[in-house]
């Protein structure tokens, strides 16, 4: 039994480690509950950086499903970048960690909007039962970028 509790306890310590977070607020003294704040680099747009804020609650079977995300320009963006991302109208999830015990997460997906040659940052909570509603979203406009003039305007029919 000491074993058994040795090791979640160990559990607990190793899941507040991540190589991508930068901060924790502590929710109180009387409580479990942490904001944490991570930084995920996208991986086919480097010159893009988000900050994600999550709670974490520790000895609870399941986190809260709020968060918050901000994205900004931090380095250079290639047409060539561009070209290499999914333009679907659904894009693709760059980001995903547990929320829960089972079938709860937290997922950042980005999406492309060539109209307005802005990239599109939403981070949402899947509950794979009963679905959830709670997300946020950033964007990172491309306007002033060199990439601007590069990328090619959809045209209306």
């Amino acid at each position: 039994m000491r074993t058994i509790i040795a090791a979640l306890g160990l559990g607990l310590m190793l899941a507040g480690c991540s190589d991508s977070e930068v901060g924790e607020v502590s929710l109180g003294v009387f409580t479990t509950k942490d904001i944490k704040l991570e930084m995920l680099k996208d991986p086919k747009i480097p010159g893009v950086t988000c900050h994600i804020s999550h709670v974490e609650a520790n000895l609870d079977f399941a986190d809260p499903s709020d968060m918050s995300i901000a994205c900004r320009q931090t380095g250079p963006i290639t047409a060539g970048m561009i070209a290499a991302i999914d333009k679907s109208k659904s894009g693709e999830v760059l980001f995903r960690t547990s929320k829960s015990v089972l079938f709860k997460s937290l997922k950042v997906r980005r999406i492309f909007d060539a109209e307005n040659r802005t990239l599109l940052y939403v981070s949402y909570s899947t509950k794979e039962v009963q679905g959830s509603h709670k997300h946020a979203l950033s964007t990172v406009p491309l306007w002033g970028n060199p990439v601007w003039s590069e990328l090619d305007i959809p045209t209306q029919p």
